[in-house]
């Protein structure tokens, strides 16, 4: 079990890599419900983490999308214009 990320760590990461995380976490939170519901699972407080993570990585993209934050290697003003 990895730690979770955050959002400025997130932010360093391209576009292509949210999407490799965010269908991980996507897989590890089916994973997770599964084992809940068939009592296997041990740590329940990691289906509360890995939504949050979910939820990091899609308000990330969101910034990135509307040009509020971007993404690692791009420009402030690649960003702007990208957003128009």
């Amino acid at each position: 079990m990895a730690k979770s990320l955050t959002a400025q760590e997130l932010r360093d990461h391209s576009q292509e890599d949210l999407v490799s995380k965010l269908k991980e976490a996507k897989e590890e939170l089916f994973n997770l419900r599964f084992q809940a519901a068939t009592g296997q699972l041990d740590n329940h407080s990691r289906l509360r983490t890995v939504k949050r993570e979910i939820a990091r990585i899609y308000t990330v993209m969101r910034e990135h999308e509307l040009g509020i934050m971007p993404l690692a290697g791009e420009s402030a003003e690649k960003a702007k214009e990208a957003a128009e």
